[in-house]
């Protein structure tokens, strides 16, 4: 009787215990994708369920068909991505992500399969974008020349309307000494030679004296 009881207690604590360890367990990281793909290097990012209280991350780094991994563990971080580096070009990778709480590390994530590309698809990617580049640069410089054009046409313009103004004060200037003569010729016309400056004749008699008339007597 006693050995029965003991057992049912027994039987429930473990249960019991189970169920706390379940409950308290890690979920895996879910939404585990690989981006900035290259082929010497890559970045691989995840997502926690909401809820744990997770304080690090591990990360298992295998090739294809051989045995050896590379482990990466990084804790009292809340990162949620990761960087590989030293990979090998045109590659198969597989990688786990597991997350890491007080208690330990959580079940690793599904398997996340990735290969690196060659480095020609690299050139090839970088030279198109240098093509565009220089499609933009191109655009810019006939932009720039436009602009050129049209200032140095203002300028021109500027440059005819102030030669011309100079012509029209110039000729200005020149019928001015004319003008000049002819005002001294028209004065000495109306001047006597008592008078060269021109004016009426005078008298010569005195203002107060009269002229003496003499009569004769036949």
């Amino acid at each position: 009787m006693e050995r029965g009881t003991s057992s049912a207690a027994l039987l429930f604590i473990l249960v019991l215990f189970l169920t706390w360890i379940r409950v308290d367990s890690l979920m895996p990281p879910v939404n585990v994708t690989v981006k900035a793909l290259r082929s010497n290097s890559a970045v691989v990012t995840w997502d926690i369920p909401e809820g744990d209280p997770v304080i690090g991350f591990a990360i298992t780094q295998q090739k294809k068909d051989v045995r050896m991994l590379r482990f990466i563990q990084e804790v009292n971080t809340t990162s949620r991505s990761c960087a590989l580096w030293d990979l090998e070009e045109e590659t198969d990778y597989i990688v786990h992500v597991q997350s890491i709480s007080m208690r330990g590390p959580s079940p690793p994530s599904e398997a996340l399969r990735f290969r690196t590309p060659k480095e020609a698809e690299k050139l090839a990617s970088k030279t198109k974008a240098d093509e565009v580049t220089m499609e933009e640069v191109g655009q810019s410089t006939q932009l720039r020349a436009g602009e050129l054009i049209i200032i140095v046409v203002v300028l021109i313009m500027w440059a005819g309307v102030i030669a011309l103004f100079c012509r029209q004060y110039d000729i200005i200037k020149d019928n001015e000494p004319n003008n000049n003569k002819d005002k001294p010729k028209n004065s000495s016309e109306c001047s006597t030679p008592e008078h060269p400056t021109g004016g009426l004749l005078r008298s010569k008699f005195p203002k107060n004296r009269k002229p003496s008339v003499n009569i004769i007597e036949v």
